[in-house]
């Protein structure tokens, strides 16, 4: 969300903020320094109180989503969010202090389809989304898979599950069936996980949730067993340097950071921009972060963005679209399924003609 836009809404609303400037409502909003995962998702009471039911701002939030991404040299990308938490009425509870109203979960959907949709027209690039379930409201689950099934054809790509990893999904089987039911339908799957938690949530859901993606992954590392698994079998990692030292998920020294093991190691990977109002990022910084600190290569930015590419939700035929787009921007070409160099990419036309999956339930929730 743009700080503008919460401001906006607010007054439009008549709905009291803490603050009423850009630079203070920024203040308030944004984590500078390394904190903790409950820290973080305590910024979202500042204001999601404003958004939250109101279905102007909603689709206005979506679409100008679109617009910051393409300004930023994006292709393709897949915004992850939870319905409920935007909703109002046919949700228990009605989050975020609201009075029921009259904007259900699936209008949400709708509304938020509609400014994707009018967005990409605008600006020519192509976006998806992710329903997040949300760990602490198990009950909530098959509502998100059943929206996944209705939305399918009209952007929604995937089911994802997201919140504290200390509560194990195996405990509340609402999460299990949900995920079963999107297996059995054909629904993409990933899961936040090994963000915070240990190895162990990574492991059950890729073994239980039957997870295609895994969200950060970090922890995966601290089992050496798993993680040699999950390179055989090109799992998918979801990465986000800048949160992760913000979160505490990882050591605040980026040349530390585990995504140079995942480098190192060839692994399957994406760089992702993970809530740029709290974080105050972009995806140029979280690229250049690993650039400046990790020893990232523009022939890596290449490998890692035609993986992500390659480990997106789309259709196959747009999915091979996509990569071949790359191909081409990156002035490559492909011979028997390899690539060679057919001229010279400075970084610069890298990141204008880059792609990224933003992978982050917190964007639009």
């Amino acid at each position: 969300l743009r700080v503008e836009t919460i401001l906006d809404v607010a007054k439009r609303r008549g709905i009291p903020l803490p603050a009423y400037t850009v630079e203070d409502m920024r203040r308030i909003c944004v984590i500078h320094q390394p904190a903790t995962l409950t820290e973080f998702l305590g910024k979202f009471a500042e204001y999601m109180h404003v958004i939250a039911g109101d279905r102007e701002a909603i689709k206005r939030i979506a679409y100008e989503f679109v617009e910051d991404k393409a300004k930023e040299g994006v292709i393709y990308v897949e915004v992850r969010y939870s319905p409920h938490l935007l909703a109002n009425t046919d949700v228990e509870p009605i989050p975020w202090n609201q009075e029921e109203g009259d904007l259900s979960p699936d209008e949400v959907v709708h509304l938020v389809n509609q400014g994707l949709a009018e967005g990409e027209k605008a600006y020519k690039i192509k976006a998806r989304s992710i329903l997040c379930c949300m760990r602490h409201m198990p009950s909530w689950s098959m509502d998100v898979v059943e929206l996944c099934k209705k939305y399918k054809k009209n952007g929604v790509v995937a089911i994802d599950l997201a919140g504290d990893e200390s509560l194990n999904c195996e405990a509340f089987p609402g999460h299990r069936m949900a995920y079963e039911e999107a297996a059995r339908c054909g629904i993409h799957r990933t899961v936040h996980a090994g963000e915070v938690g240990p190895a162990s949530v990574v492991k059950e859901a890729v073994e239980v949730l039957k997870a295609e993606r895994v969200g950060h992954g970090y922890n995966t590392l601290k089992d050496q067993v798993l993680y040699k698994q999950l390179l055989e079998q090109n799992m998918h990692f979801e990465v986000c340097p800048i949160s992760s030292r913000l979160t505490g998920a990882c050591h605040p020294d980026f040349t530390e950071h585990p995504v140079i093991t995942f480098r190192k190691d060839k692994a399957n990977y994406s760089l992702n921009t993970d809530d740029p109002l709290i974080f105050n990022s972009n995806l140029h910084l979280d690229y250049s972060t690993a650039q400046k600190y990790m020893g990232f290569t523009e022939e890596e930015f290449k490998r890692l963005n035609i993986n992500s590419a390659n480990s997106s939700f789309l259709p196959e035929k747009e999915k091979k679209d996509l990569v071949n787009e790359l191909y081409e921007a990156y002035g490559m070409i492909r011979l028997n399924g390899n690539t060679t160099n057919q001229e010279p990419t400075t970084l610069n036309s890298y990141f204008h003609s880059g792609m990224s999956m933003l992978l982050c339930v917190h964007t639009l929730n």
